[in-house]
């Protein structure tokens, strides 16, 4: 798999998939899961409400990743996965921020999604440190063996987080 860091506004990438940092309820919210509902128009949340609760309020559990159509987006799907909110490290942080980019590979591959791009999952409101979550990013990119997806970007709004990204890739 080809990787790359970029600065950019994930809604207007021309990829395959775009991964949507959301919560739980995958009802829309702040940040980058507030951008992508804008952006994707009113179709997603209706997607997003027609998927099943897997208990009251959450269609999503941290760790987990669901897929749906990109509506109004230039990328054909969106795959939704929930991050962690850090708490210190302790928690098993760093096991569910990897398994956010694990089960949202396994998805896109399921799906022969040769391109998608990904934000700083767990970085913005969910405060996880740049540096260690970019760190889990590069190296579950980096260890996904399957033929699909073929390139990924990480894209950020941001300089900060892109630098992160393109330092780590060049290490």
């Amino acid at each position: 798999m080809r990787i790359e860091g970029v600065e950019g506004d994930i809604t207007t990438l021309a990829v395959d998939a775009i991964v949507n940092a959301a919560n739980e309820s995958l009802l829309g919210g702040g940040g980058v899961d507030g951008a992508i509902h804008r952006a994707a128009g009113p179709g997603l949340l209706q997607e997003c409400r027609a998927l099943p609760e897997v208990r009251p309020g959450v269609r999503c559990p941290t760790g987990e990743a669901r897929i749906t159509g990109g509506h109004r987006l230039p990328a054909r799907w969106v795959i939704h996965t929930v991050g962690p909110v850090w708490r210190g490290g302790d928690l098993h942080e760093p096991e569910l921020l990897a398994a956010c980019y694990r089960n949202s590979l396994r998805l896109a591959a399921d799906r022969g999604i040769a391109t998608i791009a990904f934000p700083a999952i767990s970085c913005g409101v969910y405060g996880y440190p740049l540096a260690l979550a970019a760190a889990i990013a590069v190296g579950q990119l980096r260890s996904w063996s399957a033929h699909l997806p073929e390139r990924a970007l990480l894209c950020s709004f941001g300089s900060g987080p892109a630098a992160e990204y393109r330092r780590l890739l060049a290490a």
